[in-house]
């Protein structure tokens, strides 16, 4: 199940994906004269079991909701979930050949992380498949991508326990963590390098959890320009998304809705030799199997 946000004749709406229109959700609940709240992303992921439930429902009586249905064409995608409650949950270092790659490119020796790096980027990073993203000059001239499997959590909880992760998982969706590193290093900390607006990509649509089967399985890569720079399997994450989930729930509550980044692999543009950083014009696909290709494209000032 592919559900989507998408903007229609100036609303936000939420949808369930179809390949060539999304069934709009509210609009369907209407004819078909039922209750729920399927009005947002974010609605639906706080109804859990009993929202897809009804989603469900309501793509068994497709035939009979052709006023509800819009023609890609007719629509703008937006990030899944597009003004998220809280700043994003990260995680930095989290692919073992990406931290080589970071301390070859400062001369350093390679050192694990022995526990996740944990970060936030501000709500407003967050943009859609398809959205400009803007590189001004008189703030970054050195501004890098990153491709990431992101989870969106469905039951909240604190102090989760690995072996009941997976049960706080609403769906995954693919994400784009643009990084000025410049500012990463001016500050010598990773969150105003990483919460420039409009620097987090997420789309094109959130897979929910039954859907997409085992996320270890996943492979992700990303392009510029049709140039690939990375490609990696889920599976070679340091610490994998239980472990992730139970450290960063351990005295800190979790939302439903909260979204979750899970770090990046290697192939970033600062650890290039030489370095190649995002320039206006270009284009950034990041793929992620099994959910889907997230595209935006690089603008000036």
């Amino acid at each position: 199940m592919k559900l989507v946000s998408f903007q229609y004749r100036g609303q936000v709406r939420a949808g369930l994906w179809l390949g060539t229109e999304a069934l709009d959700l509210q609009h369907a609940l209407e004819l078909r004269q039922l209750g729920g709240d399927l009005s947002s992303v974010l609605a639906i992921v706080r109804g859990g079991t009993p929202a897809l439930q009804l989603i469900a429902e309501l793509e068994r009586e497709l035939p009979a909701l052709a006023a509800a249905r819009r023609p890609a064409h007719e629509l703008q995608l937006l990030a899944p979930i597009p003004a998220p409650a809280r700043n994003v949950f990260c995680v930095g270092r989290n692919y073992l050949d990406h931290v080589r790659e970071g301390y070859a490119a400062s001369g350093a020796d390679t050192q694990l992380p022995k526990a996740p790096q944990f970060f936030t980027k501000a709500t407003h990073t967050v943009c859609g498949p398809g959205a400009a993203v803007r590189l001004d000059p008189g703030v970054t001239s050195k501004l890098d991508y990153e491709v990431e499997l992101a989870l969106v959590i469905g039951k909240g909880g604190r102090d989760i326990a690995p072996d009941r992760a997976f049960e706080h998982v609403f769906g995954y969706t693919v994400a784009n963590d643009i990084t000025a590193r410049d500012l990463q290093r001016r500050h010598d900390q990773w969150f105003k390098g990483k919460s420039l607006d409009d620097t987090l990509p997420l789309g094109p649509w959130l897979v929910d959890r039954d859907s997409l089967g085992d996320p270890a399985t996943l492979e992700l890569s990303l392009e510029v320009n049709g140039e690939p720079r990375q490609r990696a399997q889920v599976a070679q994450m340091i610490f994998d998304i239980p472990t992730l989930i139970a450290q960063l729930s351990a005295g800190l509550t979790l939302d439903a809705g909260d979204i979750v980044i899970t770090g990046t692999p290697a192939g970033v543009g600062f650890a290039m030799e030489p370095p190649r950083y995002l320039k206006p014009g270009d284009r950034v696909v990041a793929r992620i199997d099994r959910i889907g290709e997230l595209s935006n494209t690089i603008t000036g000032p």
